[in-house]
C-alpha cells in the first residue's frame, strides 16, 4: 500500500477512533455524573481557594496554610449567607402564591377586556389552560432542584476537596499548573462579574419597587455563568413580576433598560478587559458546548460548560491526533496532524 492511501486510511481511522472515544466518554459522563459532578465542583473550589491563598501569601506574606484556612472560612460564610437569603426568598415567594394567583387572574381579565374592545373574542378557560401548560414553573423547579442538589452533596464535595488538597502537595507539571491558573482566573473574574450583576439587579429592582428582588438577583448571579443565553434570561426575569405588579408601564421599561445596559457594560467590557483573550473559545462553539453539557449534566453542566470545554481544548492541544479538535474549539484553521499510524 502506497503512502498516500496509508495516510488517507490513517486519517479515517483516527476520526473513527475519536468518534468511538467521544461516545464512550459521553456515556461515562452521563452515568457517572452522581460522582463526577461533585468531584468537578470540588476541584473548581480547590482552585479558587488555592488561588486566594497564593495571592494572600504573595501580597501579605501570610503562610499558605493560614491563607487556606481564611479562604475556607470566607467561602463557608458566603455559602451560608447565600443559603439564608435564597431560602428566605423562596419562603416569601411560597407565602405570596395566593396573591400572585389573584394577580394572574386579574391580568387575564384585563387581557380579555382589552381584546374585546379591539373586537377580538378570547375564551378565558382556553387562555388559563394555555398559561398552565407553559413549562416555566417546571423549568424553574428543575433549575432549583439542581442547585439544591449541590448543597445536599456538600459532604461529598467537602470530602473531595480534602483529598485534592492532600494530593496537591506533590509537584505538579507545567501543563496542570497552566490549566489551574487559567481556570482559576476565569472563575475569579466570573464570580466578581456575577456579584456586580447581582448587586446591580437588586438595586434596580428595589428602586422600581419590585417584589422578589433578592431571588431575582440570586438567579441573575447564577445565570451569568451561562454564556450568551444566561444574561439574556437574567435581563428578562423581572418582566413577569413587574407586569403582575404594575402592568405594562414605565417600571418594566426602566428596569429592562438599566439591566440590559449593565449586562452589556459589565459582561462585554469589564469581563473582557479582566480576562484578556478569555478562554480562547469560538463563540459558536461555546453555544454548541453549552447545549452538550446541558444535555449531559443538566443546569449544572450549563453553568460549568465554559471551563470544562476550555480544559478539554487544552488537553486536545497536547496531542497531534487531537490538535485539530482544539483548533475547531478555538475557531482557528485546522492544522494537519502528524500521521500516527505505525508502518512496518
Amino acid at each position: 500500500m502506497d503512502s498516500k492511501k496509508l495516510e488517507r486510511y490513517g486519517a479515517v481511522n483516527n476520526v473513527c477512533l475519536m468518534i468511538l472515544a467521544g461516545t464512550a466518554l459521553t456515556a461515562l459522563l452521563v452515568y457517572a455524573k452522581v460522582v463526577l459532578m461533585p468531584f468537578v465542583i470540588a476541584y473548581f473550589i480547590y482552585m479558587l481557594l488555592n488561588t486566594a491563598a497564593s495571592y494572600m501569601k504573595q501580597k501579605f506574606k501570610i503562610p499558605t496554610y493560614l491563607g487556606l484556612f481564611a479562604t475556607v472560612i470566607l467561602f463557608l460564610c458566603f455559602a451560608v449567607l447565600a443559603i439564608f437569603f435564597v431560602s428566605n426568598s423562596v419562603e416569601s415567594f411560597i407565602q405570596s402564591t395566593d396573591s400572585y394567583a389573584e394577580k394572574v387572574n386579574d391580568t387575564i381579565d384585563w387581557a380579555i377586556l382589552t381584546a374585546q374592545k379591539m373586537g377580538i373574542a378570547l375564551n378565558s378557560k382556553v387562555l388559563i389552560n394555555y398559561l398552565n401548560n407553559i413549562p416555566v414553573f417546571n423549568m424553574v423547579k428543575t433549575m432549583g432542584g439542581n442547585i439544591v442538589s449541590v448543597f445536599t452533596n456538600a459532604s461529598l464535595i467537602c470530602l473531595f476537596v480534602i483529598f485534592i488538597f492532600m494530593s496537591s502537595a506533590k509537584e505538579k507539571t507545567n501543563f496542570v499548573s497552566n490549566i489551574e491558573k487559567q481556570i482559576s482566573l476565569y472563575l475569579v473574574v466570573k464570580i466578581g462579574v456575577s456579584l456586580l450583576i447581582a448587586l446591580w439587579t437588586f438595586l434596580v429592582l428595589k428602586t422600581v419597587g419590585s417584589e422578589l428582588a433578592v431571588m431575582i438577583a440570586f438567579l441573575s448571579f447564577v445565570l451569568n455563568f451561562i454564556p450568551n443565553i444566561g444574561p439574556f434570561i437574567a435581563t428578562m426575569l423581572p418582566i413577569p413580576v413587574l407586569f403582575l405588579q404594575y402592568g405594562f408601564d414605565w417600571h418594566i421599561i426602566i428596569a429592562i433598560l438599566l439591566l440590559a445596559t449593565a449586562h452589556f457594560i459589565i459582561g462585554n467590557i469589564l469581563e473582557t478587559k479582566w480576562l484578556g483573550k478569555g478562554m480562547d473559545l469560538n463563540p459558536v462553539i461555546v453555544v454548541a458546548c453549552l447545549i452538550f453539557w446541558a444535555l449531559v449534566w443538566g443546569v449544572m453542566g450549563a453553568l460549568l460548560a465554559v471551563p470544562l470545554t476550555s480544559i478539554a481544548k487544552m488537553i486536545f492541544e497536547q496531542y497531534d491526533s487531537t490538535r485539530p479538535l482544539a483548533s475547531i474549539l478555538a475557531g482557528r484553521n485546522i492544522t494537519k496532524p502528524r500521521n500516527i499510524i505505525l508502518t512496518k
